[in-house]
């Protein structure tokens, strides 16, 4: 009920609707916020074509918006008509809803709304005025009727009162001037709740008033309830009451409208009728706005959820980046302990061998200096004899302790300078570039279940990103099993959202399921889809493969050829599981040819006759007899020959890997060919002088059964 509120209140005052009409644009608006809101045209500017008659939207013709600016999105105001009239100057006022709201034309007294104001005490209208809606600002002319020419919304006017009284929490007198006293009693004649003292005074318990009704004011708003409406009238005769609706005009109706007013030939049906019909439309129109209002409820439920997704997402992700930019933090805190455990290293091995020199030159200078001192004190003595004796020895001491004092040992042999330069520059660049690129993988696709289908042992399927998914995709990995339950493989990786699947097996199920990928990883499958490939087998010629002597037709089920040399021609499908079944038929036979039937390897030669290399097994037959033949070896001739119109039907079975032919529905000859194992194509060898046609999509023949065979090998 609370939601109803902003229908029930009027977009001028913003109150609740008071005595509300109906405009022609079926918006309401209170009778005298629309006095109130009028506006007065010239008389040489108002055209009888735009009179109002209140009857119905066809009976107005609305004022052309861009030749006239009686409402102005700039001020919100009302201007004028045809540049002749210029917009009140008298002051105005904002309606709670932003609707200006001028003062009355004409003096008027306060409108009284508990009470109807019967037409003859309606203030007089001033001729020429318009009145423009507040809330499609549509503008119209008024005619002499004024604003009695609109209807009256007696079922808003309903409603409103209905609202009212179940919002309020106790029912107050209604003739109390200053603040209404809760009501004790309701006059069911009157229709007025009264509070005791206001009952003693205006309503006492004698004369005509004393057959009047007192019932409590619960039972007194219950019977308000359930009290009759009063009988809406004709705007256009108001003493009569409305009793047919006009179909072309869509609006009730009196019977003197149709004798005397311009309804008399319109279409017309009965009020009752109509109204039951109406209502069975809004109903029903209610119904769709029902199911987009539930809609509406789940998806902002959905939206809630979002947020507190979108919470929960946020702390896990800002624990996520701390815990990363904590953990480079790590990685440079032991990188760093390393580089300085370098450094100390080499400044130990610097002291060390700084120390080592010096610690040598020490005890050398101290031998030196003894050595010197030594020879001073020999040079002072004055036995020549005695020093000559020592004199060559203290020579080459000297000499060799000079020598020892040579090149290079009074040279550091460490440099104190630290050749080590930490390079930071590109470890700074990364930290600056560090940015937020891709956090996770992609989410698992969804497969459009209506785009996915099978033709034929083709498979076709179609897939996208959830609709709220952000996450970069750079492509997909479609994949399918084996059709026997086996491993899944994969049969396509790319950017496309939709992949075509040929050369499966006939009559298989196939799972398929798909995966997207980006630069962080490879997302989660998609849900597995499950497509049965066709039970029997329909294929055509295939003219990419075939020799290029040879003529297709019949939408490439009728082939020829222009050499007399035989050439061969292969169908469209390949066979590899379950057992299938196609015929061809001659359509020209000529000079007793020898045309070939059987399987192939896609490899086979095609400029020979079916069976002379080792990728193909044949029948090849002619007007009398047939053989079988594989890599040109000639094996079990048989009579019976074909002619024009003879059928030639080619059975493979793979459960059991052999291969029968048939001519006219009869077995021909024993089996043909066994231990077939890999993928085969159909195929034929034929020249110039035979036409065949290709029968395929039947079924196995009656006399066989797979798997079953007799010790002779012919089939049971």
């Amino acid at each position: 009920m609370d939601e109803m509120e902003e229908e029930l209140k009027c977009p001028v005052c913003g109150s609740f609707f008071r005595e509300p009409i109906i405009l022609p644009c079926s918006h309401n608006i209170c009778q005298a916020c629309a006095r109130n809101i009028l506006v007065q045209t010239p008389d040489a500017e108002s055209p009888q074509s735009s009179r109002a008659s209140g009857s119905g939207v066809s009976d107005y013709d609305y004022l052309d918006l861009d030749k006239m600016s009686l409402y102005s999105e700039a001020d919100s105001g009302y201007g004028s008509y045809g540049g002749f009239v210029s917009a009140p100057t008298t002051p105005c006022q904002k309606s709670p809803n932003g609707v200006r709201v001028f003062p009355p034309t004409v003096p008027q007294p306060p409108p009284q709304h508990h009470l109807l104001p019967q037409p003859s005490s309606l203030p007089q209208i001033p001729r020429n005025s318009c009145i423009t809606c507040p809330q499609c600002h549509r503008s119209l002319i008024l005619d002499e009727r004024g604003l009695r020419g609109f209807p009256k919304n007696r079922v808003l006017e309903g409603v409103v009162d209905r609202y009212q009284q179940s919002k309020a929490a106790a029912l107050k007198c209604q003739l109390c001037e200053k603040s209404p006293k809760e009501a004790s009693v309701m006059c069911e004649q009157c229709d007025v709740f009264y509070c005791d003292p206001c009952r003693l005074r205006c309503h006492p318990p004698r004369g005509p008033l004393a057959k009047h009704r007192l019932v409590p004011p619960a039972q007194g708003r219950i019977s308000r309830r359930t009290s009759p409406r009063k009988i809406s009238t004709c705007t256009e005769h108001e003493l009569e009451n409305l009793s047919m609706y006009c179909v072309q005009c869509k609006t009730p109706v009196c019977y003197q409208c149709l004798e005397e007013g311009k309804h008399g030939t319109h279409e017309v049906k009965a009020l009752g009728a109509m109204w039951k019909l109406h209502k069975g439309q809004l109903s029903q129109a209610l119904t769709g706005l029902s199911d987009r209002a539930s809609e509406a409820k789940e998806f902002l439920v959905q939206l809630r959820n979002m947020v507190q997704h979108i919470q929960e997402n946020g702390v896990e992700f800002e624990a996520c980046l701390v815990a990363q930019c904590d953990a480079l933090i790590d990685a440079l805190n032991r990188r760093k302990a390393q580089l300085l455990s370098r450094v100390n290293k080499e400044h130990e091995h610097k002291l060390k061998v700084v120390r080592d020199q010096i610690s040598h030159c020490t005890v050398k200078l101290r031998q030196t200096t003894g050595l010197m001192e030594y020879c001073l004190e020999v040079i002072k003595e004055n036995d020549p004899s005695g020093f000559l004796q020592i004199s060559d020895a203290l020579i080459r001491r000297v000499h060799m302790t000079e020598s020892q004092w040579g090149k290079g040992t009074l040279t550091p042999r460490m440099n104190s300078d630290f050749d080590l330069t930490l390079d930071s520059g590109p470890l700074l660049q990364t930290i600056h570039q560090l940015d937020f690129v891709q956090l996770k993988v992609p989410a698992a696709p969804m497969l459009q279940l209506e785009e996915c289908c099978t033709q034929n042992n083709s498979a076709t399927l179609s897939w996208k990103q959830p609709p709220l998914s952000t996450i970069t995709v750079e492509g997909y990995i479609l994949e399918l099993d084996d059709g026997n339950g086996g491993p899944f493989r994969e049969v396509y990786v790319g950017t496309e959202t939709i992949c075509t699947v040929d050369g499966l097996h006939f009559n298989s199920k196939y799972k398929a399921r798909v995966k997207a990928f980006n630069a962080s990883g490879v997302g989660q499958y998609s849900k597995t889809l499950i497509m049965q490939t066709s039970e029997i087998a329909w294929f055509t010629f295939d003219p990419a493969s075939a020799h290029p002597d040879i003529i297709f037709s019949n939408d490439n089920l009728t082939v020829s050829c222009n050499s007399y040399d035989d050439r061969v021609v292969m169908g469209n499908s390949a066979f590899s599981r379950g057992v299938h079944y196609w015929e061809m038929t001659i359509d020209r036979y000529d000079n007793h040819p020898d045309p070939a039937f059987g399987i192939a390897r896609g490899d086979v030669l095609k400029d020979v006759m079916l069976g002379k290399d080792d990728k193909a097994w044949a029948m090849y037959v002619d007007n009398n007899r047939s053989w079988f033949m594989h890599n040109n070896s000639h094996t079990n001739r048989t009579d019976g020959g074909i002619s024009k119109g003879a059928t030639i039907g080619m059975l493979l079975d793979f459960s059991r890997r052999i291969l029968i032919f048939l001519i006219n529905d009869e077995q021909q000859g024993p089996v043909a060919f066994e231990g077939l194992e890999g993928v085969y194509y159909p195929a034929i060898s034929l020249n110039r002088n035979v036409q065949v046609t290709l029968h395929t999509g039947l079924p196995i023949p009656d006399f066989y059964t797979p798997g079953e065979a007799d010790p002779n090998g012919s089939v049971c």
